[in-house]
């Protein structure tokens, strides 16, 4: 392997809310492509990529990926990574004492249509003997057996985070609250945990909620849903939130606003739990507000005693749709502030 892999600096950490305790920086697909470049052939490579060193000259602490396609078997995730660059990659991140955190976008059991086809289904699935329930029984051993892969690489420094069945507060996958209810989401979050610790995958795993509108707009209103659908203290050891910035400058009351909140009940909660704090997913696509990353983001990073924050993709086939900027972007100098502020 080549030594430059193993002592690439990682990024360092973002100051968070008291000077004794920092948040790591994450990106998703960070290492396989970027907003112009794309490493999505099947073949490894000699020496490792990244859309934040390339304006940072560091390593993020953190990468995402997604395992949704191993339940079928296939070679590659919903978005073209394939799985053993992903493994490749995530060693790589181990051996460098960085974090992994691994999503799920698992299709629909009922349909086989993708995760945002919200045939109900998950009644059916939770019931013995049913097809559905055989069929999601199967998928999870697969995408277990793909997670214990990941999670053997795993180094002293270096960790692996599964964020399982995240954003169930909004509307968009099968698992979420309009079609499921929340006993039998949290036997979803049960059954994944039997099979996965079966398996042998060792991680942590986080709890992630998106926008909570079940109860009232107040703070009280988002801590009843957050705690309404957590999984239970034997499943999980991160309470996060998942919460973008959508627009430029005039979206930034809005995005506040969730962002509080949501962090506020999932800070709450972890709290009431002795569970840590993440922000599990957050963004603004193509950072079309000025000074996102330091006057927005990192005030909220600096209130709320997160463990670590993740931005979104660089997709390298939409052209629109990136989260860190890319070099020669107006706010490339504001992300590398960002980075260095303590």
């Amino acid at each position: 392997m080549n030594k430059l892999l193993l002592t690439l600096p990682l990024l360092g950490l973002v100051a968070c809310n008291t000077p004794q305790q920092r948040c790591l920086f994450g990106h998703q697909d960070d290492v396989v492509y970027g907003h112009d470049w794309q490493r999505l052939a099947d073949s490894t490579y000699n020496d490792t990529r990244s859309s934040v060193c390339d304006l940072t000259g560091h390593m993020p602490d953190l990468i995402g990926f997604d395992l949704g396609g191993a339940e079928l078997c296939r070679s590659r995730n919903l978005d073209s990574v394939p799985f053993n660059r992903m493994l490749e990659e995530s060693r790589r991140q181990f051996l460098r004492g960085g974090k992994v955190t691994l999503s799920f976008h698992m299709r629909n059991p009922l349909t086989l249509g993708n995760s945002w086809d919200t045939t109900s289904c998950l009644s059916e699935a939770l019931r013995p003997g049913s097809a559905v329930h055989d069929t999601l029984a199967c998928w999870l051993v697969r995408t277990a057996q793909m997670a214990r892969r990941i999670s053997d690489l795993q180094t002293a420094e270096g960790q692996l985070i599964l964020r399982a069945w995240h954003e169930q507060s909004g509307n968009w996958f099968w698992w979420c609250r309009d079609f499921a209810s929340a006993d039998e989401y949290k036997a979803l979050w049960a059954w994944t945990r039997h099979v996965f610790d079966s398996v042998g995958v060792r991680a942590d795993w986080a709890y992630s909620p998106d926008r909570l509108t079940l109860y009232d707009n107040t703070p009280e209103g988002a801590l009843r849903e957050t705690r309404e659908w957590y999984p239970g203290d034997e499943y999980v050891d991160i309470i996060g939130t998942d919460c973008y910035h959508f627009g430029g400058a005039e979206g930034t009351a809005d995005y506040l606003h969730r962002a509080h909140r949501q962090l506020g009940a999932a800070y709450a909660l972890a709290q009431e739990r002795g569970k840590r704090l993440a922000f599990t997913e957050t963004g603004n696509e193509g950072i079309r507000c000025p000074q996102w990353y330091t006057s927005v983001l990192l005030p909220l990073l600096r209130e709320y005693p997160v463990e670590y924050v993740l931005v979104w993709r660089n997709a390298w086939d939409i052209p629109t749709h990136y989260y860190v900027p890319i070099p020669g972007h107006p706010e490339a100098d504001d992300f590398i502030r960002f980075m260095t502020s303590y």
